[in-house]
């Protein structure tokens, strides 16, 4: 890989880890807060696991998006695939904000739904231009589809 290339993967993976920073200006403030004050289910992951896991995923996305952005040609997969891509990442900040910003539970739990399906388009769009990018995106539907079920089990439990 040359420098150019190292530049792309490099800027790729800062841009998918800037989500996390972004979305860490809701969700910090609220885990030493008012999170740990609400009813959650047995299998709620310790609070320390989800700055690790998060940061992964945000590592996997951006060497995933590198093997798209590396190649680009322009013509309408490449495009369909960059813009599912922002719509999913735009999403994915959407959803600290709306949890742990305003703690909408409900409009958290529809709002992660609608991000995990942008997540599969995505990755399915991403398939039909290099297929380790698509493989890359699966750590983050695994984790986002239990997010999903947690989200959902928080506002059963505090409605």
């Amino acid at each position: 890989m040359g420098m150019r290339q190292s530049i792309k993967l490099v800027i790729s993976i800062l841009i998918c880890l800037a989500a996390g920073f972004l979305g860490s200006f809701f969700t910090t403030p609220a885990i030493s807060g008012w999170y740990r004050e609400i009813q959650r289910p047995p299998f709620n992951p310790p609070d320390w696991i989800f700055a690790p896991v998060w940061t992964i995923l945000f590592v996997l996305m951006g060497i995933s998006l590198f093997l798209i952005i590396k190649d680009w040609s322009g013509d309408k997969k490449f495009k369909t695939a960059l813009s599912l891509f922002i719509a999913q990442f735009i999403l994915n900040i959407a959803w600290s904000a709306i949890f742990f910003g305003a703690g909408n539970f409900g409009l958290a739990f529809i709002e992660i739904i609608i991000l995990l399906i942008s997540i599969i388009l995505t990755a399915l769009q991403f398939l039909k231009i290099n297929r380790p990018a698509a493989w890359l995106l699966l750590p983050y539907i695994i984790w986002v589809s239990f997010a999903s079920f947690l989200n959902f089990s928080i506002w059963l439990l505090n409605r």
